[in-house]
């Protein structure tokens, strides 16, 4: 098959303990699935149905473990947020899983970071606009090594933080998601065929706010390491 250019290579995320990467297929992410961020951002955080916004597959930056990724300032914003976040990956094909099977299509977990233009996404939602400028723009998706499954276990219960420059900005558990990472998976596959290399970003919770340039982010989750990235 001749191409007119030479595609791109997917992208690669590091597979911890290992020389494998996973090659990432799409970017799923779940919009408001704590309630308390719910809250701060002004939202009643009543269990509706979740709701799914899509990041491009090369949003994602692979930080490597002990590494700090130096990550651009991005354009037309004077509003750039931290959202920390668990990460599950998708190893296997299926459509319409049912809910007490959704975890066997998990292959992964990873720690996550969805950057977010701030005063853009409020803008489009103010207009009643698609939100893509805000959350889908160039190296938005900073993401750590992923950890196999079968070698960490599933997470219905872990802390996960967020700090800037060593000080406490986002202090939760994974077990304060409003919807479950079983019951998203089971959720987005009624919507969406999931394919091996489709990476979910699970939501955040609160705390959320702004990072200025010259300033070193860290994001942990327990079982899974930190992430670090200064914002340059």
């Amino acid at each position: 098959m001749a191409f007119v250019f030479t595609p791109e290579a997917p992208v690669a995320v590091p597979v911890a303990g290992s020389s494998d990467h996973f090659a990432v297929r799409r970017v799923y992410c779940v919009g408001r699935n704590y309630a308390a961020h719910a809250r701060e951002m002004g939202f009643d955080p009543d269990r509706e149905p979740p709701f799914f916004f899509c990041k491009p597959g090369d949003s994602i930056v692979p930080v490597a473990d002990g590494e700090t990724l130096e990550l651009a300032y991005p354009a037309q914003t004077s509003n750039y947020h931290y959202e920390a976040e668990l990460v599950a990956v998708i190893g296997k094909s299926g459509a319409d899983i049912a809910v007490e099977n959704a975890l066997e299509y998990v292959w992964g977990y990873a720690v996550g970071l969805d950057m977010t233009r701030r005063d853009l996404q409020m803008k489009m939602r103010e207009m009643g606009r698609p939100w893509e400028i805000g959350k889908a723009f160039d190296r938005s998706a900073p993401m750590g090594p992923i950890h196999r499954a079968s070698e960490v276990g599933h997470f219905e219960q872990a802390g996960l933080w967020l700090t800037v420059d060593g000080a406490t900005k986002q202090k939760s558990d994974v077990s304060h998601l409003i919807w479950s990472v079983a019951e998203t998976v089971a959720y987005l596959s009624k919507f969406f065929r999931l394919e091996p290399g489709d990476v979910i970003f699970t939501g955040t919770p609160e705390g959320v706010g702004p990072v200025k340039a010259g300033e070193t982010m860290k994001v942990g989750v327990e079982r899974l390491g930190e992430l670090s990235v200064r914002v340059v």
